[in-house]
């Protein structure tokens, strides 16, 4: 349930967990759904506890990215980076090992050192034209360093990559390119509202008579006396009260 709100509803997907958490704490797959729980609301603090709690029941290294990730979001980069050349990293499988190039970018901007952070996600997994399932949000991130760094045009030519390899729609590469290009998006149904368009302005033309009739049937309408309500007696109004949410979020 936690796993599949998340996306949808991350604060409901963090009541679920908490609930959990009072049920299975002592399992560690529920303590690394709690984490991630946590942290898609932003509770980076609460995340990170969880994280950690998780790794030390299986022994596993696979957080290890999404926990320097918590130590970013709490406002301190430098211990990111230094999780970033920790042992773990070195036990990672590809797609972690590049999750935690990404964390160490972030954490070179955060401290303002953009250079740095273009230099962090140059290697063979960028260069390379074979598509995994991290290359859009690798490429993407390039060409947002380039962007900030000022260097523009090789920015245009890395969101372009982040496009072409981003098949599930992952990243907004196709808006940034848009807005560099100066491409403007125009509400085409708000336009539509406010301006009939040519076909049925005709169909107005051609129809004189219209408004007369509407009017007569409106006064037909009066003289029956016909008047549309709604009785109260036919609304319910339904309250649904969680207690295990409740509960949950006293705790």
């Amino acid at each position: 349930m936690v796993a599949r709100l998340l996306d949808e509803d991350p604060e409901q997907a963090y009541a679920y967990s908490r609930i959990a958490l009072r049920l299975a704490s002592r399992v560690a797959a529920v303590r690394e759904a709690a984490g991630f729980a946590a942290y898609a609301t932003q509770k980076y603090a609460e995340a990170l506890a969880e994280f950690r709690a998780s790794r030390r029941m299986t022994g596993s290294v696979d957080l290890w990215p999404v926990m320097a990730d918590c130590e970013r979001g709490l406002g301190r980069p430098e211990r990111a980076m230094d999780m970033a050349g920790g042992p773990e990293v070195q036990k990672l499988d590809k797609a972690g090992q590049v999750e935690m190039r990404l964390v160490a970018a972030g954490a070179r901007r955060d401290m303002g050192q953009i250079e740095a952070a273009i230099v962090t996600l140059q290697g063979p997994e960028l260069a390379s034209t074979a598509v995994h399932s991290w290359t859009p949000r690798l490429r993407y991130a390039y060409a947002d360093a380039l962007l900030e760094a000022g260097r523009e045009d090789e920015a245009r030519e890395w969101f372009g990559k982040a496009l072409e390899a981003d098949k599930d729609g992952a990243t907004d590469a196709s808006d940034r390119l848009a807005q560099l290009d100066g491409v403007e998006f125009v509400d085409a149904m708000g336009e539509d509202d406010e301006h009939p368009s040519a076909v049925e302005a005709e169909a107005e033309a051609e129809a004189p008579g219209a408004a007369e009739q509407d009017d007569e049937d409106y006064e037909d309408d009066e003289d029956d006396g016909v008047e549309e309500y709604y009785d109260e007696d036919d609304l319910e109004i339904e309250e649904v009260e969680d207690d295990d949410a409740e509960g949950s979020a006293k705790a």
